[in-house]
């Protein structure tokens, strides 16, 4: 691990790493991550080091305490600093790059002794965004978190950047700065990592006395009181508010500096959830501000299967959706849609900028109806590309043959995750594919990771490759070339295979596809 504390070298690496990914394009795809961190690094980065170690090639960890993002009678002074313990945790966490530079090299301070502010060219995130919740008593933090941020991507250039969600607030103006300023990168929210009592882990905790880190976990406490009430039914603010409260009101200790619900993404304040709401609060125990938050969703459950190729998802994503009445998102009929669009529309496969624009301005949809004369058969989803029905057109041999180079495009990836994405904003849905749950559906209620040994999937697939005159094959070599099809998958810098940690791992091998539909089926009713 290398730790940098100038700008120069920084770009120097970054410039090596990428003229090293494009020398071995198409052999060893890389991506690079960064995540941002003000250092006195704890469990909760390591999780965020851990998922960005998960996605990428590259992985940049930055140090540096923001004075822009302190108010004039806040903690900068006393923020904790612990530079070899925080490179310690990151060596561990197997980072590629610290960089950890002081504010003059960032342009904060001035090379004059006489004058040791400088006032910077500063990011301005919409006033909607900054007044509520932590902005309304931290004027100007907002300003100073996505002015260095802004820094951070241009200096870096990451695919990816990795933030908590226990600063949702932040998260949600650096998603919108990213939206609204065109900045090529992934932001990836990551959940709140607990202590054994609940607590967020923070880098403030450390200013807890031991009677305080006891009484500190009366925060979470509150919010789960909220879930509850929101789960018996009652949606409104003003109910879940009331139930923080409630819980909070014998502790004295605890200041309560806001409890509010607002729109997750938006920061808009919420009446009542109709779909999604972020639950969030501010205290002060002692002199120590904390802050937390849950995500409360009133939607359909999502059910997202991952697995390796051959484990038989389609096929049990399908029956599970029949099964339960839910939308089957066919993710692979979608790159078909779109790879049928491009050659009726005469496209060269290798035009890729002609392709985004194309797929770009394209709607997907799917229908879920039941058939005529009956009260519950549902027939499968049928597939709209621009108001168009391409159910039977997407099968042809044509398509099939193309929709590989398609979906390998970068592009069209991008676009078809927003679809799926939105069109699962409402929830209702089975999906399956290879990072379902870990990207696409990161918030899904059940994720089942479907997986069998190689053995098994090459001697389920040999029937089939004989049948279509591959007598020759082995099964010893089919084994052989599906281990290989794991690892690339494991491995590619896009859409990498990889099991959800809270997901639920089935080993088909022995079962038949009933049993496995049985055991999903019974797993959304455990846990819905």
């Amino acid at each position: 691990m290398r730790l940098y504390t100038t700008v120069a070298a920084l770009r120097s690496y970054i410039k090596q790493h990428r003229t090293a990914a494009a020398l071995t394009k198409g052999i060893q795809p890389t991506s690079l991550a960064l995540v941002p961190t003000m250092g006195a690094l704890h469990i909760g980065h390591r999780s965020l080091i851990e998922r960005a170690r998960q996605k990428n090639s590259s992985v940049i960890v930055s140090i540096f305490v923001n004075p822009l993002q302190f108010g004039p009678n806040e903690d900068f002074q006393k923020y904790p600093r612990t530079l070899e313990h925080d490179r310690q945790l990151c060596e561990e966490a197997g980072v590629d790059v610290v960089f950890a530079p002081t504010p003059q090299e960032l342009g904060l301070t001035s090379h004059n002794l006489n004058e040791t502010q400088v006032t910077p060219t500063e990011v301005v995130p919409p006033a909607a965004m900054t007044s509520v919740l932590c902005g309304c008593s931290r004027p100007g933090h907002f300003q100073g978190v996505t002015t260095i941020v802004t820094k951070l991507f241009n200096l870096v250039q990451p695919d990816r950047a990795y933030f908590g969600q226990k600063d949702a607030q932040q998260v949600a103006i650096i998603q919108r700065m990213v939206h609204d300023l065109n900045i090529p990168v992934e932001i990836v929210s990551c959940p709140i990592i607990r202590e054994p009592s609940g607590l967020a882990y923070s880098s403030r905790n450390q200013y807890l006395s031991a009677e305080e880190k006891d009484i500190a976990p009366a925060l979470y406490r509150s919010l789960l009181a909220a879930e509850q009430t929101f789960k018996a039914g009652d949606h409104t603010a003003s109910a879940m508010i009331a139930s923080v409260k409630n819980e909070l009101m014998p502790i004295s200790q605890i200041q309560l500096e806001y409890i509010d619900l607002v729109d997750p993404t938006t920061l808009m304040p919420l009446e009542k959830i109709e779909e999604v709401g972020l639950l969030a609060l501010a205290a002060r125990l002692g002199s120590t501000r904390l802050i937390d938050n849950i995500v409360l969703q009133n939607r359909q459950p999502i059910v997202a299967i991952d697995g390796p190729a051959g484990a038989g998802k389609s096929t049990v994503a399908s029956m599970v959706a029949k099964s339960l009445g839910l939308l089957y998102l066919d993710t692979g009929a979608m790159y078909r849609a779109v790879t049928w669009l491009v050659l009726q529309s005469k496209i060269p496969l290798d035009d890729e900028p002609t392709i985004a624009e194309l797929v770009s301005r394209s709607c997907i949809s799917f229908d879920k109806s039941v058939e005529p004369g009956t009260d519950d058969c549902v027939l499968p989803s049928q597939i709209f590309i621009n108001g168009e029905n391409v159910t039977e057109v997407i099968r042809t041999l044509e398509v099939t043959a193309h929709v590989s180079a398609v979906s390998a495009l970068p592009a069209v990836r991008e676009v078809l995750v927003k679809q799926q994405q939105s069109i699962g904003q409402k929830g209702g849905l089975v999906a399956e594919g290879r990072d379902i749950g870990t990207h696409v559906f990161p918030d899904a209620e059940l994720k089942i990771f479907l997986t069998a040994s190689a053995k098994e999937r090459a001697r389920r697939r040999l029937p089939d490759l004989q049948k279509h005159n591959q007598e020759t094959i082995t099964i010893e070599k089919l084994e052989a070339d599906i281990e290989e099809r794991d690892r690339k998958d494991s491995t590619r810098a896009v859409s990498p295979l990889r099991k959800a940690t809270d997901a639920i791992e089935i080993v088909t091998d022995g079962l038949t596809i009933p049993e496995v539909v049985n055991r999903i089926v019974n797993c959304y009713h455990s846990r819905t």
